[in-house]
């Protein structure tokens, strides 16, 4: 009787776990869904407004409209459109995986300094002339924000190797960068014409409107380079999640997942904003929302992070070409005044949940 009993709970305990993978499955398959349909109204709306009908009908059909309407869809608004959304997939995925390694709900590229690095590094390109990489002098701006996020996360990365650091230590030393960067900017703001003053203040606003094929395809391929090498840890990043000490009685070398994580995290976070500026928010609550839906498992929870964080600056973008007839307003902007309510509600709607 006791060997029936332990085969029912063990049918029991298999069903409930396929149904669980199935409504997350469900989930995914109903947040690809929204992606397409929230990239087709993002297509559609611009100062000239075109009916979602006629957007599809380009997309699948693009011999059969004018050569108008197809140079606006595919030259001019498909690459913003598909920028919002791996740049948001980029932000997300690198929020998740700090939040990850380093067991902290407020980890992500905006708050460990990475985005402000990456803002000072452009300012001294648009402000001062200074190229820190002087054989590409045409790309300057990008280059130098890039160069400087990764600088900041192999600084975060390196101190979190000395004896006695600790995951807050490491929170802190961000939180630090933060203000140290920001300082940094404000200095040459006040040096800076005002011709360079408003390229800064534009540049760190975030903006996808000067969003081209080539910047895609490198922020796409980014991506796909970071995704695989995710999903290959993924049972080790879900270990990790019960804790260091357990995670390495199970075999898994914490050091070196955290070494692989953050050195792929900070070229995922680094690359995007060195093209559109800093968009702050994506990568904390992308991760949340992902967690709240599907949960820890890196199986789904991955995919999840990819979904929200692209479907979440994707109608970010719409949002800022809605609120003001013929103009679009910086993205960035949008992220903080839709989000920052969002992560309250998520704050006290879960407040009970452990981390």
């Amino acid at each position: 009787m006791a060997i029936v009993a332990e085969q029912r709970e063990t049918t029991t305990g298999g069903a409930q776990y396929r149904a669980l993978a199935f409504r997350r499955i469900v989930l995914i398959c109903g947040m690809v869904a929204a992606l397409f349909f929230s990239v087709s109204i993002d297509m559609a709306l611009g100062p000239a407004n075109y009916s979602l009908k006629e957007v599809l009908i380009c997309l699948f059909y693009p011999g059969s409209v004018s050569d108008q309407l197809r140079v606006v869809i595919w030259d001019i608004r498909m690459p913003i459109a598909l920028m919002a959304v791996t740049v948001g997939a980029s932000l997300s995925v690198a929020g998740a995986q700090m939040q990850t390694i380093l067991a902290n709900p407020l980890a992500s590229p905006f708050t460990l300094g990475i985005s402000a690095a990456a803002g000072f590094g452009a300012a001294l390109g648009l402000v001062g002339g200074v190229a820190l990489f002087p054989t590409a002098v045409q790309f300057m701006i990008p280059i130098n924000a890039f160069l400087m996020a990764m600088a900041a996360a192999l600084f975060i990365h390196f101190a979190s190797t000395m004896r006695g650091v600790t995951v807050e230590t490491i929170v802190l030393l961000g939180i630090a960068l933060v203000f140290t960067f920001n300082a940094l900017l404000s200095l040459l703001e006040y040096l800076a014409s005002e011709q360079a003053l408003a390229a800064v203040v534009f540049w760190t606003m975030g903006s996808l409107t000067k969003a081209t094929w080539p910047k895609v395809y490198i922020t796409g391929a980014v991506l796909l380079f970071a995704l695989p090498v995710f999903a290959r840890q993924a049972w080790a990043l879900t270990a990790l999640r019960l804790g260091e000490d357990k995670a390495a009685s199970l075999g898994i070398d914490v050091r070196g997942l955290r070494l692989k994580t953050m050195m792929t995290v900070s070229l995922l976070a680094a690359i995007p904003v060195s093209f559109v500026g800093t968009i702050g928010f994506v990568g904390l609550v992308g991760p949340h929302i992902a967690r709240m839906l599907v949960g820890e498992d890196q199986r789904f929870f991955l995919p999840a992070s990819v979904l929200c964080g692209a479907l979440l600056l994707s109608a970010t973008s719409v949002v800022s070409k809605t609120l003001i007839p013929g103009a679009i307003l910086p993205i960035g902007v949008i992220t903080a005044l839709v989000g920052v309510p969002f992560f309250f509600i998520l704050i006290f709607t879960n407040r009970r949940r452990a981390w």
